[in-house]
């Protein structure tokens, strides 16, 4: 009896193909939706993400990146004095506002005071070595292409961050950040627009050890308290990038928002699987009545109907895998915040095959009451 779903898929196959559009169809809402998700929240904590540091330490309680606070000039002289730390860099976050020239008005920026050492952690996988010289340069200043627009400058160009004149001696793509225009520029350019010096101490400081099992102890020991170093608290990097894009999905309207739209658009994919499931089970009807007639038992009826569906959701789950990834491609190319991982799609991919099986249960459990008297109809 199973070689029939087979064969009744192939020989009857234009009655299912609008069931594997739908199904491709719920399958690229979940993909586009997830890689949403990941690209536009995973954006808050690219400033970790993007940067080599194993450890971070700012100040208590911060909920997310752009949240720090200036912490005491001497940590990093308790940092140094851990075994399992080789490195610590300080890193300066500056809310700041950007004029330029040909600009109506000021706009909001953040700006990030970074070294400029060729060894340097901060946004060491995305920025490359000869881009990040140039901001030795005073007042250099690297910005996101997508982001030239807003700031109404283009690459050369002058403006002025809380008035002090600055030059884009670069464009560094990926830099895009969550909630402002992100624009860097050396630690001496950071401090002097944003007025602090060393005595202020930085936002953060990173360090690096020499391997992550390192890491987790130095973290365990930097996390006792200690007064002589002042307020802080220190997190791998990990669970600060964790910490930061919890915030922003959770603890924010906009993270609700998009939970919310994830889960109408599981709704609507299920609805549209469910109904072409159904139309395409109950065009069978006579079918069914003639199996009853026959003797075949309810089960192994179910079985049938639980293969085909498992086939119609394979080949639907190729289709939005196809559809899904050239979306993607052309979000990517067009500057739209997306993301995507093998868990998220494995985790996508068994949302679509969940629906399928229980759509086709659902649709299948009314045509097991058809009688055979419906053949004389």
């Amino acid at each position: 009896m199973i070689a029939l779903a087979r064969k009744t898929l192939v020989y009857e196959w234009r009655r299912f193909v609008p069931v594997v559009v739908s199904i491709g169809f719920s399958g690229v809402l979940l993909l586009v939706q997830a890689a949403l998700v990941l690209g536009i929240f995973g954006s808050a904590s690219l400033y970790v993400t993007a940067s080599s540091g194993d450890l971070w330490v700012g100040y208590p309680g911060t909920q997310s990146v752009n949240f720090g606070r200036a912490i005491s000039p001497d940590l990093p002289m308790r940092l140094r004095m851990d075994p399992a730390v080789t490195a610590v860099e300080p890193y300066l976050w500056v809310d700041a506002d950007w004029a330029a020239e040909r600009s109506a008005g000021n706009v909001s920026i953040y700006l990030s005071g970074i070294s400029t050492r060729a060894d340097a952690m901060m946004f060491a996988r995305l920025l490359p070595a000869p881009l990040r010289e140039r901001l030795r340069e005073p007042g250099a200043v690297i910005v996101d292409p997508s982001d030239l627009d807003t700031l109404a400058v283009e690459p050369g160009g002058r403006a002025w961050i809380n008035a002090h004149p600055v030059r884009v001696v670069g464009t560094l793509p990926g830099l895009r950040g969550l909630g402002g225009v992100n624009v860097l520029a050396s630690l001496d350019t950071a401090a002097t627009i944003g007025g602090r010096g060393a005595e202020d101490g930085a936002t953060y400081y990173l360090a690096r050890t020499a391997s992550p099992a390192a890491a987790l102890e130095a973290h365990e020991r930097l996390s006792r308290p200690d007064s002589r170093f002042g307020p802080h608290e220190v997190w791998t990097a990990q669970a600060f990038a964790e910490r930061t894009q919890r915030y922003w999905l959770v603890d924010t309207g906009a993270g609700v928002a998009v939970l919310f739209m994830s889960i109408i658009v599981c709704a609507v994919g299920a609805l549209i699987t469910g109904q072409s499931l159904s139309a395409a089970i109950a065009s069978s009807s006579r079918e069914y009545a003639t199996l009853n007639a026959m003797g075949v038992s309810r089960g192994t009826m179910v079985r049938v109907v639980l293969e085909q569906a498992a086939w119609l959701g394979g080949v639907g789950v190729v289709f939005a895998a196809l559809v899904g990834a050239a979306l993607l491609v052309v979000a990517s190319a067009h500057q739209v915040p997306v993301a995507m991982t093998p868990l998220v799609a494995a985790g996508c991919v068994g949302i679509v095959v969940v629906l399928v099986l229980l759509s086709s249960v659902s649709a299948v459990r009314r045509q097991l009451d058809i009688e055979p008297a419906t053949l004389l109809r």
